[in-house]
């Protein structure tokens, strides 16, 4: 009997253990920060490969070859943005669990406000740097989204046309690199419709491959914004919180002085009275 007792308590204080561990998430911004993940993981991945494929394309259809001087050539920046996506990926990585450190240290200080953890100065500045932060970068993640609506645009002219190239018989349709900056003007590196070249490239899977690795890239820049949002309402309804709390704090340290105050006056008061008597 007093086994069975004892086992009952062990299981509902495993339970209890349990339930305040569950209750102790920041389920906010973790949501967030899985978003976050998931956004720069789809870019990053999606991007560098919608990248190679696009080396492949200019290679192998529009014969675009690599300057043999340290030139600043459309192949050489596709390999400094890959690095700048390796760069993004690292840091967003990094950023994603100071957020969710900060989010912690912010819920447990709403929590234990009554308790021992006193909110200090340097938290609140350290949210509301974190706050600065976010909003930089869901500026930077914008810029990074129309950016990317780019080449989405660009190649869905070119799978555009070749999805539609049975209609295009005596058209002189022509894709030209030089209209976007990608080869200098002075090289005629054009694939028009009817060539061979050009039923090739359409029939390639390189070029539904990269144009698809590129939506998807669009897509997880897009997600990525909308973590930054998420995260800025997360960390201004915690600031919110923790300003609060911190009145709350002066106030009950303002009261309790008060009372021991009057306490103490009371005491003295009863202390002379008594001597009065005697």
């Amino acid at each position: 009997m007093e086994e069975d007792l004892d086992e009952g308590q062990t299981q509902k204080g495993c339970l209890e253990c349990c339930i305040k561990c569950l209750g102790g998430i920041p389920y906010p911004s973790l949501v967030a920060t899985i978003l976050l993940y998931a956004g720069v993981a789809l870019f990053c991945g999606c991007g560098h490969e919608a990248l190679s494929g696009t080396v492949t394309i200019l290679q192998n259809y529009f014969e675009v070859v690599r300057s043999p001087v340290d030139a600043l050539d459309v192949f050489t920046m596709i390999d400094i943005i890959k690095y700048v996506i390796y760069g993004i990926a690292s840091a967003f990585f990094v950023y994603g669990i100071l957020l969710m450190v900060e989010g912690f240290f912010t819920s447990g200080a709403i929590k234990d406000l009554y308790g021992d953890f006193k909110i200090t100065t340097c938290g609140r500045c350290v949210s509301a740097w974190f706050i600065m932060l976010t909003y930089i970068f869901m500026l930077a993640w914008l810029g990074v989204t129309a950016f990317t609506s780019i080449p989405v645009f660009i190649y869905f002219n070119i799978w555009n046309i070749c999805q539609n190239d049975t209609l295009l018989e005596g058209a002189s349709l022509c894709l030209d690199p030089r209209q976007y900056g990608i080869v200098p003007l002075a090289e005629a590196k054009t694939v028009c419709a009817g060539s061979e070249k050009f039923y090739r490239m359409c029939a390639s899977t390189e070029l539904d491959m990269t144009f698809h690795l590129f939506i998807c890239a669009l897509a997880g820049a897009g997600a990525a914004v909308i973590a930054m949002i998420h995260y800025l309402m997360v960390l201004s309804a915690n600031w919110a919180y923790v300003k609060d709390a911190c009145r709350m704090q002066k106030y009950e340290d303002i009261k309790s002085k008060e009372e021991q105050e009057l306490h103490d006056i009371h005491s003295t008061r009863s202390k002379e009275r008594l001597n009065a008597y005697t």
